[in-house]
């Protein structure tokens, strides 16, 4: 339970005790899981059937996802080993920190290697037969140089400074994640010549790739900001000469938690002041180029200011930092090179209504995202803000985009005179800088901000319109999802959106943001399930409901889909009902620490990955419920953290139309999906599943959702819904036990 208080606290209730029921090896690792979700990114990066700019899109978020994992995970276990700290969370499978990260360090070591051999093997070579060129200094021609020449004196030298290391400068403290060079200078004219070291960073305000001029052949072709800036490093040390110079980045802990014993001021002020610090956190990792000596690998190893183990350094063969590569797969043409393009369809209820609110009140409307587009979520802001029958407009913000046109929206209404509340959030991790400037620029133009409750993320996606239909008949418009409110995010992660008018959310989603901005409590929700209050207890009520029917010997059936499974009461409730009987399907797209298919203990449970285009984001859970089927959808992973440390939410659809497609349309596409799924089987590995016989079809769910929304968009709008308590249909698409998996590599 958690109430907010007038201090702008939460109290929360601590965790459940774990059980003793299950052993630790019952439990897959949540770190050697998201290993094992960067490794299916990987496995798509070296799938030739995935177009070449394609692949390599999926490599640079393949160094992505690693950088993350190093800033927060690898840099709490290090805290927990070094500063004794105690992990927020206990993990069921018994692994210490030091267990942990031994075991990170081999895999990602490995991980690493492969990355980058097959960006130097496959992705290069591929690139050059294609007109896409990364050279090298010495691949230059006489004129190449000469133009790389003129380019550093115009517009890289000015920008350079070169720091010393002595005694006199000690080592600097380098920004996380920068790229940098480390160089051994000579004296000139001593015998022998004295040598000392220095650091020049490569300038993050110039493009990395710099393109060389058109030779007129066809080809594009890029020299590395830190290959132009190496080969002139001696025009910064003058009567000195460079013998030898290293390129190297630095990765610091960017886990930015606020304690309630932190905030002296405000929320606000105690967010800042953490932002400027993490700049200069704990180093937990550092890249070097191949070609360091190792007198620059002890430089760095033992400066002061990053005091690394050996378990932390990774020798890079080739540019490090590949997501700087994701440049070239914006590059004008090669066509051939790309996913086909495609272009998310208006949903037909919006389509052919010119007033949004109108087609809300006819019925409640299911939104996919992105095959159905954002717009749709867009336009319901932006003619709240427009609409003079509009008096109140309350939003969650949790991370946004650069240039948000809903920001602009609810901007916008605040000047026309309307009543703006916005929660944002300034806790979404990496995204505290961007929110903190959007919170201003609202305030700044009347919006009433809110920050939020110090011991808890605000991570539900809610919107609230209220709006006289006429006379004195006020009628609240409600939006919920599963996704950010992020038109740039909402282009590549699939998400769903419910508009509803139905009274009872209208009364939750005031009473939500009643709590979330002010003294609220005790209301008793109608139809919301809110963490941390009740989410985790709901879920484990909702998986036993379906284990005592299947102990009368009644049908029983789970899906559920979501990013991660973590949290051990919920994978334990699972077990249990895997145990009496339940067919249980997870797709799953990251961490899964439930290990399906253990004899005596999840046999009945079956867990795919989807990896493709579109980043698998919708959480959605379906329960049989004997003949009263139940879907909800959610903006929470099943986590530890999101049951208990976030304000989460979630919802149930109620239109029986609306429930049979996402059971029929959606989880049962996923099930069958044979292209893109992978197979989590009882040893921990992934197998990506294959077509069964010769002749069956191959089907790839995100191709058929795209095809789904295309005839959604042409469709009736007004086909009826059907009698209000008409059920949704049992699925039909559970694969059949003896379906063959294999690997495809």
């Amino acid at each position: 339970m958690f109430d907010s208080q007038p201090n702008g606290h939460a109290t929360v209730a601590p965790p459940p005790a774990p059980s003793d029921a299950y052993e630790p090896a019952h439990f897959i690792n949540r770190e050697l899981s998201w290993l094992d979700f960067n490794e299916r990114v990987l496995e798509e990066a070296r799938d030739p059937s995935n177009p070449l700019l394609e692949r390599l899109r999926f490599l640079a978020i393949c160094a992505s996802n690693l950088d993350e994992f190093f800033e927060v995970r690898v840099a709490g276990l290090q805290a927990q080993l070094y500063d004794n700290l105690e992990p927020q969370d206990t993990p069921p499978d018994g692994m210490g920190p030091l267990t942990q990260l031994t075991e990170i360090s081999r895999r990602a070591h490995d991980f690493v290697a492969r990355q980058y051999d097959f960006w130097r093997t496959e992705i290069c070579p591929q690139l050059a037969s294609h007109g896409i060129r990364v050279c090298d200094p010495d691949e230059l021609t006489g004129p190449q140089d000469a133009f790389l020449d003129d380019y550093f004196n115009a517009q890289v030298y000015p920008v350079l400074t070169p720091l010393a290391i002595d005694p006199a400068h000690p080592f600097p403290h380098l920004h996380n994640k920068s790229l940098n060079l480390i160089l051994r200078i000579e004296t000139i004219g001593q015998d022998p010549p004295r040598q000392l070291y220095a650091v020049v960073q490569v300038p993050s305000v110039l493009n990395r790739l710099v393109p060389l001029p058109d030779e007129g052949d066809g080809q594009r072709r890029f020299v590395l900001l830190e290959n132009v800036i190496g080969p002139r490093l001696d025009a910064l040390f003058g009567g000195f000469k460079v013998a030898a110079y290293a390129s190297f980045r630095v990765t610091r802990n960017s886990d930015l938690t606020i304690q309630e014993t932190e905030v002296k001021v405000s929320l606000l002020s105690t967010i800042q002041e953490n932002l400027r610090q993490r700049k200069w956190g704990a180093a937990v990792r550092l890249e070097i180029s191949d070609r360091a000596g190792e007198d620059f690998l002890a430089q760095l190893q033992t400066a002061p200011a990053l005091d690394l183990d050996d378990r932390d350094v990774y020798r890079v063969v080739g540019p490090i930092d590949l997501t700087t590569m994701v440049a070239l797969c914006r590059l004008e043409g090669f066509r051939e090179l790309k996913e086909a393009p495609y272009e998310p369809q208006m949903p037909a209820q919006f389509s052919s209504r010119a007033n949004i609110f109108a087609a809300i009140r006819e019925q409640d409307i299911l939104v996919h995202h992105p095959y159905e587009s954002y717009d749709s979520v867009v336009q319901f802001i932006e003619q709240a803000a427009e609409d003079p029958q509009v008096l109140a407009i309350k939003q969650t913000l949790y991370r946004t985009a650069v240039d948000n046109p809903i920001i602009n929206a609810l901007a916008r209404a605040a000047e026309n005179g309307k009543h703006v509340t916005a929660l944002v959030e300034l806790q979404a991790r990496l995204d505290e800088e961007n929110n903190i400037v959007k919170a201003r620029a609202l305030q700044k133009a009347g919006v009433h901000v809110v920050y939020g409750m110090v011991g808890l993320k605000t991570h539900c996606k809610a919107a609230l319109v209220v709006r006289r239909d006429h006379a004195d008949v006020l009628r609240r418009y409600v939006h919920l999802a599963t996704g950010n409110y992020n038109p740039t995010t909402a282009r590549f992660y699939t998400d769903l959106s419910l508009f509803t008018s139905r009274r009872e959310f209208g009364e939750d989603a005031s009473a939500l943001f009643n709590l979330l901005t002010g003294y609220s409590q005790g209301h008793v929700w109608n139809k919301l399930i809110v963490a941390p209050t009740n989410l985790a207890d709901r879920i484990i009520e909702l998986i036993d409901r379906e284990r005592r029917h299947a102990e009368l010997g009644l049908s029983a059936r789970i899906i559920a889909k979501m990013n991660s499974l973590v949290d051990p009461a919920a994978i334990e409730a699972l077990y249990a009902a895997s145990r009496a009987g339940v067919r249980i399907d997870l797709i799953v797209r990251g961490i899964c620490c439930l290990r399906p298919g253990l004899p005596g203990v999840s046999e009945n449970i079956r867990v795919i990955s989807v990896v493709d285009k579109f980043l698998e984001h919708s959480r959605i859970v379906y329960f049989q419920n004997g003949e009263h089927p139940e879907v909800f959808l959610s903006s929470a992973d099943w986590m530890p953290r999101n049951f208990r440390r976030r304000v989460e939410v979630m919802f149930p659809i109620e239109d029986p139309r609306l429930q049979n497609r996402i059971v029929e349309g959606m989880l049962g596409v996923v099930l069958l999906d044979n292209v893109k799924a992978r197979v989590l089987h009882a040893d921990g590995s992934y197998r990506r599943v294959e077509p069964a016989r010769p002749g069956e079809p191959s089907i790839r769910s995100q191709v058929e959702f795209q095809n789904m929304a295309r005839e959604l968009a042409s469709a009736d709008p007004m086909r009826p819904a059907g009698p209000a308590n008409a059920p949704a249909s049992p699925i039909r698409t559970h694969l059949p036990e003896d379906r063959e998996e294999s690997s495809r590599h």
